[in-house]
């Protein structure tokens, strides 16, 4: 009896606990921890926390940790196992976790760094390439290591068809009428003649948009076309950041630090900046009189020192998951300072010297930079590219600049004189802009927008001479000259992109109001023209290796504050170039048929294209009491017919070879009062880059660039040839990089221009020489290496 009872209690106790065990079993389960790094403890937030089956390997559910690292989630899995990763770190993996009381608490997960997905990461973000889209082109800033620690002018001379020359103009296929904006919007720092991209280091851009044949949603200012550079904003989850020392021949010393912070609603964006550079520059001219044989030649040197400071702050504020604002703000404060120092040398008709004296200059100079905006995105829910985005965006740049000239008589007639200049420049632009974006399906899109654009600029410009003592205002020199531009568009294109075949059409209406005025004399110059820009892209996919591309744009370029300002610095008083109020904007029409073809171990694509301007714009010399004077006028009209090739070659993984070939013929006609100007010329560019894996993880590049000599409306100007050559290696696990770089390897790249008129001729040549760079980044945050980019939103 007793046993029989033993034996039923025991059955039914086993019955119970084999009926607990399946109830936990079939139950849910509570997994919770922390994830921190091996070294140094710190949190790991956003790891990823995967609960997957074990008979499948696939994932079943999972969660990201929170930003101090911690992790929660339930499951009813029965069979599964527990995975937890980060980008950079090794994966864990758990088998056989036995939960107690419907609970596993796995404490602290530590994460080990992975040097080797370092690595790779490294590798896969510091290729640059070029990406072919319906109307435009895309360079992917890697980490050349020609542009390490350069600034993105020196970033811009390695995109294919853009040309950078001495003096910081950018042509695109050769021509000069470019709109370079940054983030898609126009820039203080893209609005002074260049010089204040130098403050934008490579480290900062994720990649360069080349849009020969920009469509209708684009502004139609730039007759050449547009460069748009995208500026990194780090989205990476957690805390990350940066920091670059660069230092270099002659003075060239920066610091950049770039910290980003990233939660479930806001992303918290900086970047700090601060240098000093020094830019020299030797300039030679000489101005000949041919009619009474006299001729006066200078020779000196020119300095552009800098020191800079920069901030950018802003961040992103997460609304849910389809609407997003953001507000940002960027500061820059340069002080200048430009010493230069100029021999003189006056001649007569026997070539006899008849005067000598050296001119000296001392310029200060403030720069306050400010630029805020505004903006707003909303994703619709029922497609990803449905969206409404809304942005204000506000600039400001000022320069309060002051000058003082003496020119000191070394031999023969009396050229004793001083003088001093004044300078007080406010600009502001205020742009909005709507743009909506609709997909009628996966083939069909519409784009819709409007963009009004202020700018209002004062230029208040005085030249005094001494004289007895006493500073005297020159009235023939001194002015305000006031600019007041306003421009209205709005826009409309369709799209459809199939499978093989795609069509991108639209037009876009834009409305200018131009008003000038010299306010000492009154003298008014107002210009209201309504212009309609259409576009048209299309493209066919032969294969996946084989399409073609072809586009057409109708352009404008507006003459800007510099080419309408009749006023001009007086650095070299006998070398001048003054602005023209009177002048007209140029039209361009585009045309364009490009072919791409991606190979096993190459890819190369070939265009031909074809530009037709009127009322060119063109600077026109003329000689007046030994004085060239140079001066914008509307001239006529340029036809330009061109091929360009491009190509990337890599035979072997540790070769690389890229080469850019730009070829066109132009056809000129028109004239000025009595001058002719009709004539046909040509001109071409080559440019090939080497990049070579060396041992010791040494990455080599050379860069080699040619840029032929052509005629000009009254001249010549002469051919260029130069090379840039660089080295880097990775440290510190990848996440430090060290690099070398020498620009103008030879000292070559000199600008040369030769002009000869019947009564006069003009010789200007000018040079940088060499620029040595030594620079060193290192990445930081939650193991990332810093060239790479992390996952977007």
């Amino acid at each position: 009896m007793h046993l029989k009872f033993t034996s039923t209690f025991f059955t039914l106790f086993l019955a119970l606990l084999a009926t607990n065990i399946n109830f936990a079993q079939n139950g849910e389960i509570e997994i919770v921890g922390t994830v921190i790094e091996q070294s140094g403890g710190q949190p790991v937030a956003f790891a990823t926390v995967l609960v997957g089956d074990k008979n499948t390997q696939k994932g079943i559910t999972g969660t990201t940790t929170l930003d101090d690292g911690t992790f929660s989630l339930k499951t009813d899995a029965q069979n599964y196992f527990i995975e937890i990763s980060f980008i950079g770190f090794e994966k864990k993996r758990f088998d056989n976790l036995v939960p107690a009381n419907g609970r596993i608490d796995m404490g602290q997960v530590k994460l080990n760094q992975d040097a080797q997905q370092l690595s790779e990461v490294v590798v896969e973000g510091e290729v640059s390439r070029t990406q072919f889209k319906l109307d435009k082109r895309v360079f992917n800033v890697g980490k050349d290591i020609s542009s390490t620690g350069a600034s993105a002018l020196e970033v811009l001379n390695n995109v294919p068809s853009v040309n950078v020359n001495i003096e910081g103009q950018i042509s695109l296929r050769g021509s000069q009428g470019v709109q370079v904006l940054i983030n898609g919007k126009p820039s203080i720092l893209t609005g002074e003649g260049g010089n204040a991209l130098g403050t934008i280091t490579s480290d900062m851009i994720e990649r360069v948009e080349v849009i020969t044949n920009p469509s209708a949603k684009y502004d139609a200012e730039g007759t050449s076309g547009i460069i748009n550079i995208v500026i990194k904003k780090e989205e990476r989850e957690g805390f990350n950041g940066s920091i670059s020392l660069n230092t270099g021949s002659p003075d060239n010393h920066s610091f950049g630090l770039s910290l980003n912070r990233r939660t479930e609603r806001f992303n918290l964006f900086s970047q700090l900046g601060a240098g000093y550079r020094e830019l020299p520059n030797d300039v030679e001219n000489i101005n000949r009189n041919l009619v009474d044989g006299t001729s006066i030649a200078s020779v000196g040197e020119e300095f552009r020192n800098e020191e800079f400071y920069n901030i950018i702050l802003g961040t992103d504020y997460y609304i849910n998951e389809n609407n997003v604002l953001t507000l940002s703000g960027n500061f820059a404060y340069e002080i200048e300072d430009q010493p230069s120092q100029t021999k003189f040398e006056a001649r007569d008709a026997a070539n006899q010297l008849v005067s000598e004296w050296e001119r000296t200059e001392t310029t200060e100079a403030t720069n306050p930079k400010y630029q805020y905006e505004l903006q707003y995105k909303s994703d619709f829910k029922d497609h990803e590219d449905h969206d409404l985005l809304f942005s204000a965006l506000g600039n400001f740049f000022g320069k309060d600049q002051s000058s003082d000239f003496e020119d000191v008589t070394i031999s023969g007639n009396d050229q004793d004189a001083v003088q001093r200049t004044r300078t007080e420049f406010k600009e502001a632009e205020y742009t909005f802009k709507l743009d909506y974006t609709r997909p009628f399906s996966e083939e069909w899109t519409m784009e819709a927008g409007g963009q009004y654009v202020m700018n209002d600029v004062s230029n208040d410009y005085e030249v005094e001479d001494l004289i007895s003592g006493l500073y005297v205002p020159d009235t023939n020199l001194t002015n305000v000259f006031e600019y007041d531009q306003k421009v209205f568009a709005l826009y409309g294109t369709g799209a459809y992109e199939g499978e093989k075949w795609g069509i991108k059409a639209g037009v876009r209406m834009e409305q200018t109001n131009l008003n000038t005025l010299l306010k000492n004399t009154n003298e008014e110059n107002d210009q209201n023209y309504s212009n309609l820009f259409p576009s048209a892209h299309t493209s066919y996919k032969f294969t996946d290796k084989v399409s073609m591309q072809a586009g057409y744009s109708r352009r404008v370029y507006r003459p800007d504050l510099w080419d309408l300002n009749p006023f001009f610095n007086i650095r070299n008083n006998f070398n001048i170039r003054q602005g023209n109020p009177d002048l007209q904007p140029e039209f361009t029409d585009s045309y364009e048929v490009t072919s791409i073809f991606i190979l096993e171990k190459a890819s190369l694509n070939a265009s031909v294209y074809h530009r037709y301007t009127t009322d060119v714009i063109e600077s026109i010399n003329t000689l007046e009491d030994e004085v060239n004077i140079s001066k914008p006028e509307n001239i006529g009209t340029n036809k330009a017919t061109g091929v360009e090739f491009n190509a990337k070659y890599s035979p072997l993984k540790w070769f690389t070879a890229t080469t850019d070939l730009n070829y066109n013929r132009f056809v000129r006609e028109g004239g000025l009062d009595t001058l002719n100007f009709d004539f046909n010329a040509d001109r071409w560019s080559a440019k090939l880059m080497t990049k070579v894996k060396m041992p010791a993880d040494i990455d080599f590049e050379a860069t080699g660039n040619y840029q032929s000599s052509y005629e000009t409306v009254q001249g010549k100007t002469s051919d260029n040839l130069f090379l840039d050559l660089g080295a880097r290696r990775k440290i510190l696990k990848g996440k430090g990089v060290v690099s070398l770089g020498v620009r103008d390897v030879f000292a070559s790249r000199v600008q040369e221009s030769e002009i000869t008129q019947d009564t006069f001729s003009t010789y200007s040549r000018r040079q940088r020489g060499r620029f040595i760079t030594f620079g060193f980044s290192y990445g930081f945050g939650k193991g990332e290496a810093m060239e790479y980019s992390g996952r977007r939103r």
